[in-house]
């Protein structure tokens, strides 16, 4: 028998109010009794929205990255340039280390289920993906309109600024030392110089 959530509204609250909580502890780390003090709703009115803490996660998740994805989206509507909307991603993952957020969902969900959780892992997975995708895309574009060197390798240059974003986040989460990550942070930016005509 299929689940059904007795009421989406109820659902998206729980979401809302459980995803800061859930992005900076983790699936394993979140308790039902942190998901009630979050949420304000006893364990039954939450599993009568969703079927199990795992599919609080993946909606979390999903919920997460989406918010992510709107803030990238907001700041590069603000661009001109394939450049300057690569540069503005580098920007919002910077500031997703301060945020409410509790840091990028798809760094903090992947170091937690490497090992413990494929599903998650997955999402994660598909998360980066997706976003690589996305920079490729912005590279050829700025390839075709002359921004960029025409022998431009789109996908190593994109997964070479996803590695330093997320490392740096890493680092920077890690050792807590800001200088870590604008040194780092610096770097994905000269590799956007680096291909730049102009």
């Amino acid at each position: 028998m299929k689940f059904t959530p007795r009421s989406e509204t109820t659902r998206q609250f729980i979401i809302e109010s459980v995803a800061n909580l859930m992005n900076r502890q983790g699936y394993a780390g979140t308790s039902i009794t942190d998901l009630e003090k979050a949420t304000g709703l006893t364990k039954g009115s939450i599993y009568g929205n969703f079927e199990n803490k795992e599919q609080i996660a993946y909606a979390v998740f999903d919920y997460n990255l989406l918010r992510l994805r709107q803030a990238i989206n907001s700041a590069m509507d603000k661009c001109d340039t394939n450049k300057e909307k690569i540069l503005a991603n580098i920007t919002v993952y910077y500031g997703s280390m301060d945020s409410s957020i509790g840091g990028c969902p798809m760094m903090n969900t992947a170091v937690e289920a490497d090992d413990t959780h494929d599903g998650l892992r997955k999402r994660a997975a598909d998360g980066l993906l997706r976003w690589k995708q996305d920079l490729v895309t912005l590279i050829e574009k700025g390839i075709t309109a002359k921004e960029f060197k025409k022998d431009t390798d789109a996908q190593k240059t994109a997964l070479t600024i996803i590695a330093l974003i997320e490392g740096a986040i890493l680092i920077g989460k890690a050792t807590q030392n800001p200088v870590f990550l604008d040194v780092i942070l610096t770097s994905a930016k000269e590799t956007v110089h680096g291909i730049s005509l102009h």
